[in-house]
């Protein structure tokens, strides 16, 4: 009984040794400089960011609203519901990532497209999600959305900000 509790003691302050100091160092520096890599886009990219489009291959010409089509909203909530709402919620509360209620209102159609399939980009030269991204610590995954997949979640947006 007492050789195992020597095992069991010596097993935890190996455990706690190794995750200690040690551990949060290495995890904040490798955030840090992500952050930091991430906050600080080369100048030639952020001249030609357009910040009411994005970075991607959607604008007003291939990105048209209309009334809000219920159909393709129900496919988007589906779609949201597999692969976003692990870390967004449609509410305006922080989960993982912000909160969606509203996000019509303060993003183009255009811009939202592009962010939903084409993350990488946009988070390294547009400033706002440079600065959402200091908040949140963690950047949006590429989900390899289909272009319909997107429109249809955006569709669920706005139907979520209560257009009609």
């Amino acid at each position: 009984m007492r050789k195992n509790t020597i095992i069991f003691l010596f097993g935890m302050s190996l455990f706690f040794a190794a995750c200690n100091n040690g551990g949060t160092q290495t995890a904040n520096s490798t955030t840090s400089a992500a952050t930091e890599q991430a906050a600080t886009p080369a100048a030639s990219d952020t001249k030609s960011y357009d910040p009411k489009r994005g970075e991607g291959k959607f604008d007003e010409t291939n990105v048209q609203l209309g009334a809000l089509d219920a159909a393709m909203a129900g496919k988007g909530k589906a779609i949201a519901e597999a692969k976003c709402f692990s870390c967004h919620k449609t509410s305006d509360e922080r989960l993982v990532g912000p909160g969606w209620k509203g996000v019509t209102e303060r993003r183009t159609a255009p811009w939202l497209m592009n962010f939903i399939t084409n993350p990488d980009a946009m988070i390294d030269k547009d400033p706002e999600v440079q600065a959402q991204l200091e908040i949140c610590l963690v950047r949006m995954p590429n989900q390899n959305l289909a272009e319909t997949e997107a429109r249809e979640i955006l569709e669920f947006m706005r139907q979520n900000d209560g257009a009609k």
